[in-house]
């Protein structure tokens, strides 16, 4: 079983190697990668299981984690743990935002978002955090489709977790994957 902090170590290895570990080839030329440049020792049966290639519901040996944080160039597992809970780049934090909440709004209320490189929605509030489309220009969104969400946030992508379309719904949606939304805002 896997934590949060092996995921990220798994993550960051790949990122480093600049590949995927998702094959058996890929754990091998790992493997032999590892050992040859950096004279570190790790099977490529033991990355097949760490990257769940090889079903295995065991922990991963801490010999495994420390030598995978030391091609990381840390000194061992625990230094990279203690890099992980110090970094800025994990941490949360409130940030201040230009947001549109869905408990701000009437019903009947309507409501514009827009995006690169050229989408624009114009969205009548149903309540209960429920939208439909009004007007849609470029994207894949149409009119009368329907979602639900929470709230919109300026320069942050939108994620839904399905549209209803026609009676059924579709499969997760992301607008404004690149830059978030460029428009948000109330229609009066």
């Amino acid at each position: 079983m896997n934590t949060p902090e092996i995921e990220e170590l798994k993550h960051l290895v790949e990122e480093r190697y600049g590949k995927k570990l998702s094959t058996t080839t890929d754990s091998e030329e790992f493997s032999l990668m590892l050992q040859r440049r950096h004279e570190i020792g790790v099977s490529s049966s033991t990355l097949k299981r760490l990257y769940g290639y090889v079903g295995d519901s065991h922990n991963p040996r801490v010999q495994t984690l420390d030598a995978l944080a030391t091609y990381l160039e840390f000194k061992d597992y625990a230094s990279f743990l203690l890099w992980l809970k110090n970094s800025t780049r994990y941490n949360s934090s409130f940030f201040d935002a230009c947001q549109l909440v869905s408990s701000d709004l009437e019903r009947g209320d309507n409501v514009e978002i827009g995006w690169a490189p050229n989408r624009l929605l114009r969205l009548e509030y149903l309540g209960d955090s429920a939208y439909r489309v009004v007007e849609a220009h470029n994207s894949k969104l149409q009119s009368d489709d329907m979602f639900v969400t929470g709230c919109f946030i300026k320069e942050q992508p939108l994620y839904l977790p399905y549209i209803e379309r026609n009676g059924e719904r579709t499969p997760p949606f992301v607008a404004g994957r690149n830059g978030g939304l460029s428009i948000v805002r109330k229609i009066i």
